[in-house]
């Protein structure tokens, strides 16, 4: 790894280093260390992204400028009050021209840590799926799935759109598929469930044997208070 050969210009440009050389104070230690091993360095502002990641030993900047469907202040806002998804379409990059694709991101709020914490569809495919499953609400289920239908849609279109890029974006699509199964199965059960609690709560009104054992109860009750009449009336001969 040469961290000597540093595209300069380019890192200043888009500040992430000083006119000094210094590196900006937004980057802390770990960052900046991971930055040079390789990792991406996200920036968002309102509804722009842009991710920057050194590549060839060091030597060049890749920058990839995205827009999201909505801006980043109403996405943290709303996110308190229920799992908040938004869509990412990049602007620029280095595959084809005309190809773009499309990433999709779920926001939630960790009460534990009061932060709201990003998932990719993708990459945090599994974990998202088990924190949305674990919440135990419909509501939240059944917008998971549209989002997944969305999503694996979109993918359908670009293989058929893109060919030569059929290898990369079905493996996109089995992982969205996959999830997408996982959870219409746990909606299946929940629903199921729901029909057969309602089902249980219909039957203890309108079960026969019910108002038969009620029926007869009266009937033992009026007899009863017949004997007791006729008790009455004749003790009084």
């Amino acid at each position: 790894m040469n961290t000597n050969t540093l595209p300069t210009d380019e890192l200043k440009k888009y500040g992430i280093i000083n006119e000094d050389n210094s590196y900006s104070k937004k980057l802390n230690a770990d960052d900046i260390q991971k930055f040079l091993q390789g990792y991406t360095i996200v920036a968002d502002n309102d509804k722009s992204r842009a991710t920057f990641q050194l590549t060839d030993n060091n030597t060049k900047l890749k920058v990839i400028h995205l827009e999201r469907d909505k801006n980043l202040p109403e996405i943290l806002k709303n996110s308190k009050d229920r799992v908040e998804y938004t869509d990412i379409q990049k602007v620029s990059n280095n595959l084809l021209p005309e190809f773009s694709t499309l990433e999709k991101k779920a926001f939630i709020f960790d009460k534990e840590t009061n932060k709201v914490v990003e998932f990719d569809f993708i990459k945090n495919a599994r974990e998202l799926t088990a924190i949305i499953a674990d919440k135990k609400n419909t509501e939240e289920l059944n917008r998971y799935i549209a989002e997944l239908l969305k999503l694996k849609s979109f993918l359908q279109d670009k293989i058929v759109q893109f060919p030569e890029m059929a290898k990369k974006i079905t493996n996109d699509l089995n992982i969205v598929s996959k999830e997408f199964n996982t959870v219409a199965g746990i909606s299946e059960k929940q629903n199921h469930s729901q029909k057969q609690e309602k089902s249980n709560v219909q039957l203890n009104v309108n079960d026969p044997d019910v108002y038969q054992d009620a029926n007869r109860m009266r009937e033992e009750e009026s007899q009863d208070q017949d004997e007791e009449i006729q008790k009455s009336r004749g003790f009084r001969r």
